[in-house]
């Protein structure tokens, strides 16, 4: 680099955003070290101990990083396809010769004890994609034909990582319908969604007997009002429909896709069933650590149910129980107010991108840290089912950790040459 390219890197570069991602870094260093701390064992460099490997993936996390800020940051778009393809590849790959861990085969064994999970490399991979799809094509999404490419692009890596099966990462891939609402998908995609959510709930809370009644009534009702309107009556009439098959889609996934331990999850959140000894476990006494911490906290390293081991998983699904406990409200609220930080900057820093791809990335970067961190934190409390993914830049695990880095930085890289990349 000349004299001139040195001064634009680090004046263009967003430092603040990286200062809050070392920050994160160094929140999840603290916590995991206080959830697997052994006092015959204490030291901090311990790199055969879960926070000392933690310590080595970090400072990798660190050079991966500010490698992505040397290179060109047409290099992201150009080769985004062989990207998004050797992430699908590997996805394959895991299905053959993976390694399971709690009934996912989603690890790929790199020898030394270290695994590789795939689904989380896949994030970048079609985030990149998708980015140039939209840009490259710029499709308008009330063209099915462009609406059903993008999907594709999805729900490719998507189906792979279920076929794992490993829903909670599956699940991840359904935050790219946000990116595109902003790049003008139909906000009636939206309501779909959420629509979908809903009688997913009420399939399980409501008998059959009631609720078909129920959306045929309501469907009866927007037929009558729009009698005059033929495409939209026939529009309510394929809705209506579509709710009633998707109730008992619903209902023989339920029964024949998911494993039981996921339906038990279900169960549990819905609170169709009590199990404090078996699948409920995490969650109570996750709840119970984050609770005694009150409004300060019992204090690093002072925490009894993370210091006695009481909360499975600790150091990777559940480490915010262990803020909780040890830092209290005061250490959840800087916690999730740094998350809050960061994402608001991601969107501010997207919506001043001057080019279509960076615009489109850096809003999947934000929407699936977003995605991340809802549904990680909402597990640790118990409102939402545990899938098990884990929290970013904080949650033990080199394969996240680096996944997110790669994933943040790369829009990092674009928005420092927002000027010149178009």
């Amino acid at each position: 680099m000349n004299n001139q390219q040195n001064s634009r890197f680090f004046f263009n570069v967003d430092w603040i955003s990286i200062l809050v991602f070392i920050a994160l870094c160094s929140v999840g260093f603290i916590n995991i070290y206080a959830s697997v701390f052994n006092t015959s064992e204490s030291a901090a460099f311990n790199f055969g101990s879960s926070y000392g490997k933690q310590l080595i993936y970090i400072i990798a996390a660190l050079i991966i990083g500010f490698s992505i800020l040397l290179l060109d940051a047409k290099f992201f778009s150009v080769f985004s396809p062989i990207i998004y393809g050797i992430t699908a590849l590997l996805l394959v790959v895991v299905l053959v010769i993976g390694k399971s861990v709690a009934g996912n085969q989603a690890w790929i064994s790199l020898g030394g004890g270290f695994k590789l999970q795939p689904s989380e490399f896949a994030k970048f991979g079609t985030s990149l994609l998708l980015a140039r799809y939209i840009s490259t094509f710029n499709p308008k999404f009330r063209d099915f034909k462009s609406i059903l490419f993008a999907g594709l692009i999805i729900g490719f890596p998507l189906l792979l990582i279920q076929l794992q099966p490993d829903t909670g990462s599956a699940l991840v891939f359904l935050a790219f319908m946000f990116p595109m609402y902003r790049e003008g998908l139909s906000g009636y995609f939206l309501l779909v969604f959420l629509g979908m959510i809903v009688l997913f709930i009420a399939d399980f809370l409501v008998p059959l007997q009631i609720l078909i009644p129920v959306i045929l009534a309501i469907g009866s009702f927007f037929v009558y009002q729009n009698r005059r309107k033929q495409k939209v009556m026939l529009s309510a009439i394929l809705v209506t429909i579509i709710a009633i098959a998707y109730l008992f889609i619903v209902k023989v996934s339920y029964e024949k896709v998911l494993s039981p331990r996921q339906r038990d999850r279900i169960e549990l959140i819905l609170g169709l069933k009590i199990d404090p000894r078996g699948q409920g476990y995490n969650v109570i006494q996750s709840k119970i650590a984050i609770g005694s911490g009150q409004i300060t906290g019992r204090g690093f390293l002072q925490g009894t149910q993370t210091k006695y081991g009481y909360v499975p998983a600790q150091s990777t699904d559940f480490i915010f129980s262990t803020i909780g406990e040890e830092w209290g409200f005061i250490g959840c609220f800087v916690v999730i107010g740094l998350y809050i930080f960061l994402l608001l900057r991601l969107i501010n820093l997207a919506e001043r991108q001057r080019s279509t791809f960076s615009r489109v990335y850096g809003y999947c970067v934000a929407c699936i840290l977003f995605f991340h961190v809802f549904i990680n934190i909402g597990m640790a409390i118990g409102i939402v089912p545990v899938i098990g993914i884990p929290l970013p830049f904080i949650s033990y695990g080199g394969s996240s950790l680096w996944s997110f880095t790669v994933l943040l930085f790369i829009f990092l890289k674009l928005d420092s040459n927002r000027m010149g990349f178009i």
